[in-house]
């Protein structure tokens, strides 16, 4: 008995599939390494990565026997937890990077803005953009969700764990993000909070530094000299993400199965349509602000691709700074201010598109009226709530909450629940697709205020050699 539980819940090894597979998982990233000694691009060994997980995913579905529930298989359990410990490790490296590197990039920004710089027209331009997408997201998702008739003719049997989220006042939801204790608000996360309190600390570092320079020039260099130290750390994390991106894909297709896709493959078509379209959207425009849209995607494939794997906007914010400055061009605050906005808040994917898909379906499958009243309560309720959802672990099932109930369906909600039980599989595309609005955003705000460099901008793509 000892043996068994030493092995089925320490080591969680009670299968010879279980060390074949993760002997096969250390075998794939023996060959991401060849990739990097081969001097491949960074990206190009991503999207590789991202194949080779696709394609690791898929085997080890079949050699389960395409399973109706993987959590009851429990060799499927195993491989999913030791994959976890690559895949969800890394991203827990990444996280460790947000709030540090989100509060010393806001308050180095304020520091060392110049003279004719407004804080005012940046944070307004930001909020703007990204309200103004996902509106348009909306659009998509609501255009898409009735031309596609989802949820017409359907009966949905409800799964018992599907209950609609407690909804919080949008009232209370903005105090929350005021950091009443600064320390908690980064124990928690919660960014936008983060970067209020260093908009005050920056500027008073600001209006001091006119008259006692000499008293605070310290705290500047440590500011200036922390930053340079928690982009080293990043750029050392940022390496290992090949390898991480192997496991990452492969453990959402074990986790989840194939069978479990095929029941609500119309819905999952209808997101990833809606992705497709809100994509071009975006690189419209790129393309209408003067700039090349296929550079733009080559200079931002690190970030979407990782948003792609990972199904975390925040944890990819490092890698998304990173892109913004080095790849894309944009001046480090204007960067580090409106990525960090928008891995919050005006997610085009999990408050736009998503919400819009689900209410669509859910309004068809209890058979309610959807009238133009209908659709424009429903762009308000969807556009507010972007701004409300902020920070919040569960974003999207949170935003469609939020959204039913904004629009008077929320008793429905059950009905959600065959399409909230592959929510992985909706979260990638829904992800990339935030990661991309605010890269987006980011390109075009920087471009308005003057502070993109085209040549890099237009040299990435040429003079990379990562």
């Amino acid at each position: 008995m000892g043996e068994s539980s030493f092995l089925s819940q320490f080591l969680m090894i009670t299968d010879l599939k279980t060390v074949i597979f993760i002997a096969v998982l250390i075998g794939t990233f023996f060959i991401v390494k060849q990739f990097e000694k081969k001097k491949v691009k960074f990206s190009t060994r991503t999207i590789y990565a991202t194949i080779i997980g696709l394609i690791l995913g898929v085997i080890i579905q079949l050699v389960a026997g395409l399973p109706e529930n993987p959590a009851e298989v429990t060799w499927l359990q195993e491989v999913t937890k030791w994959y976890g410990l690559f895949g969800s490790g890394f991203m827990d490296l990444l996280k460790m990077l947000v709030v540090p590197m989100v509060f010393v990039s806001i308050l180095r920004v304020i520091i060392n803005m110049g003279e004719g710089d407004d804080l005012g027209k940046l944070t307004f331009k930001s909020l703007g953009m990204l309200l103004m997408t996902t509106a348009l997201a909306a659009i998509v998702g609501i255009v898409v969700g009735n031309v596609m008739k989802l949820g017409v003719g359907t009966d949905v049997v409800a799964t018992a764990d599907t209950e609609l989220r407690e909804i919080t006042p949008l009232v209370d939801t903005l105090r929350g993000l005021l950091p009443s204790n600064p320390v908690a608000s980064m124990a928690d996360g919660n960014i936008v909070a983060i970067i209020i309190f260093a908009t005050f600390l920056g500027l008073a570092v600001k209006r001091l530094s006119k008259k006692y320079l000499d008293i605070i020039k310290p705290f500047i260099d440590l500011v200036e000299a922390f930053y340079k130290i928690i982009v080293s750390v990043a750029m050392t994390v940022i390496k290992f993400m090949p390898y991480a991106v192997v496991a990452l894909l492969a453990n959402t297709i074990t986790a989840r199965g194939l069978a479990s896709m095929i029941s609500v493959v119309q819905f999952i078509v209808a997101l990833y349509i809606s992705v497709a379209i809100m994509f071009v959207i975006h690189l419209t425009i790129i393309a209408l602000n003067g700039l090349n849209p296929i550079t733009y995607i080559k200079n931002a494939a690190e970030p979407l691709l990782l948003a792609f794997t990972s199904r975390s906007s925040l944890g990819t914010l490092p890698v998304t700074i990173e892109a913004l400055t080095d790849k894309q061009g944009v001046e480090e605050g204007v960067a580090s201010f409106t990525a960090s906005l928008g891995a919050n808040m005006g997610m085009n994917g999990c408050a736009g598109i998503y919400p819009a898909l689900m209410a669509v379906t859910i309004a068809n499958m209890a058979g309610v009226e959807m009238n133009a009243s209908f659709y424009a309560m429903l762009l308000v309720v969807i556009t507010i709530s972007s701004l409300g959802i902020a920070g919040l672990p569960g974003t999207a099932t949170m935003a469609v909450s939020v959204v039913l109930s904004g629009v008077g369906i929320g008793s429905y909600f059950p009905l959600a629940g065959g399409i909230l039980a592959i929510d992985p599989i909706l979260d990638m595309g829904r992800t990339m697709l935030n990661v991309n609005g605010s890269t987006t955003t980011a390109v075009i705000v920087g471009k308005s205020l003057k502070k993109l460099d085209k040549e890099v901008f237009n040299g990435a793509s040429v003079s990379e050699n990562n």
